[in-house]
């Protein structure tokens, strides 16, 4: 009876790798954030149910909202990114769950669409084109929050805005005034599909 060579080579061979550590290292050398912001929804659930499913795409985002740092717009033409601040997950997927979860709150039988093969009754697409804080005038800094919102069946069209105001430029509390400003749009858009 002959035996192969090849496992026990595959073996070595893989043990042997495993020995240098890791091929690809997640995270990078650097410091780990002390904390990671995140949105929350705030509605309470309420209302008769609804018949028909709405299902809920991620919106689009412009390229300073494509990354997991907070915008800070200093001027017309220019956008930084705030010191410290580092959202749990890109804010656009944030703010689709503040969308889905008030929906629901409000009686809307919601579905994600990157999670089900459920063709949905109507769909509600969008893009996020501001969600960051605007510093431009310094007596009045404010968090952003504008949705351009699409409704299907049938096509509804609607921008949908909130600002807050901010008293500083603190990480926590920017993160919470923009959950806030995301919350009043997410009630407005509810309001909206009805």
């Amino acid at each position: 009876m002959r035996v192969s060579a090849f496992p026990v080579m595959a073996i070595a061979a893989a043990l042997g790798l495993g020995a240098c550590g890791p091929l690809v290292q997640i995270g990078g050398n650097a410091k780990p954030p002390g904390s990671l912001l995140t949105l929350r929804a705030t509605a309470q659930p309420g209302g008769p149910q609804r018949t028909g499913t709405i299902g809920i795409e991620v919106p689009g985002v412009p390229g300073p909202l494509q990354t997991l740092r907070l915008p800070v717009v200093t001027a017309d033409t220019q956008v930084t990114y705030l010191a410290g601040a580092i959202w749990a997950e890109q804010p656009n997927k944030q703010f689709q769950r503040v969308l889905a979860d008030t929906l629901a709150a409000r009686g809307f039988q919601t579905i994600d669409l990157h999670q089900s093969n459920i063709a949905p009754a109507r769909r509600l697409t969008g893009q996020l084109l501001d969600f960051g804080v605007d510093v431009r005038d310094p007596a009045a800094t404010v968090v952003r929050v504008r949705y351009d919102a699409q409704l299907t069946a049938p096509l509804r069209l609607k921008r949908f805005d909130a600002s807050e105001p901010v008293p500083g430029l603190a990480p926590e509390a920017v993160a919470a005034a923009l959950n806030r400003a995301a919350n009043r749009v997410a009630g407005q858009v509810a309001d909206w599909a009805q």
